[in-house]
């Protein structure tokens, strides 16, 4: 029995590849936020969420897992109690974040969601999956128009690359991440390299020795 060939399923072409992160500019970040309806009650969620873990650098996991509790907008801290390695931390987040989030708190009380729910959770109090959050981004980034693969971990390569480029020392780069080892968050970094030897570069000068005439 033949097969057509034109019926054979095309395999992705990046299948099995593990692609770099790719780190998104201000200009990108602010599409994205700005591409989440702040109108239904799940926009105001989202948009939320996206901004902490933008403006904190927390991994998906831990932002999932934080309490209202765990949350002072008006301190500017963020504690995560189980981070990788079940270790706990307190992360900061800037008032611009912050304002987004408390955004969402007032929609919890409003909707009467349980103080007890997780600070992100369904409209019914429950937990949220990583997953969710990983195809929201994705379908957010697309109504946002960015070619860009976006996803939540990038936002926190991006918080991070962001600090760095602002002057931020790397030991403080590494205590908001949340790593063990310097040498993580180096790797971390490596990301601004290609935008620094760019702007080396073209500061450089050639004469060629030709005259104009």
């Amino acid at each position: 029995m033949s097969m057509n060939s034109d019926k054979l399923p095309v395999k992705p072409w990046n299948k099995g590849l593990k692609l770099p992160v790719e780190i998104l500019s201000e200009r990108e970040v602010n599409q994205l936020v700005n591409a989440v309806s702040r109108r239904g009650h799940t926009g105001v969620r989202n948009r939320a969420l996206i901004s902490l873990i933008y403006r904190t650098g927390l991994r998906i996991s831990e932002a999932l897992a934080l309490s209202v509790k765990d949350v002072d907008t008006q301190g500017g801290t963020v504690r995560v109690l189980h981070g990788k390695g079940n270790k706990a931390r307190t992360t900061a987040i800037d008032p611009g974040g912050a304002a987004i989030v408390d955004v969402w708190l007032a929609k919890r009380v409003e909707l009467g969601i349980p103080r007890a729910a997780p600070l992100f959770c369904t409209l019914a109090g429950g937990r949220m999956s990583d997953r969710y959050v990983r195809a929201m981004v994705k379908r957010v980034a697309a109504r946002a128009g960015l070619d860009k693969r976006v996803h939540p971990h990038g936002l926190r390569h991006t918080h991070a690359s962001e600090l760095a480029r602002e002057g931020v020392p790397v030991n403080v780069i590494q205590s908001q991440l949340g790593h063990s080892n310097l040498s993580t968050t180096s790797t971390y970094l490596n990301h601004i390299s290609p935008a620094h030897l760019v702007t080396v570069i073209q500061r450089r000068t050639w004469n060629t020795g030709e005259s104009d005439e």
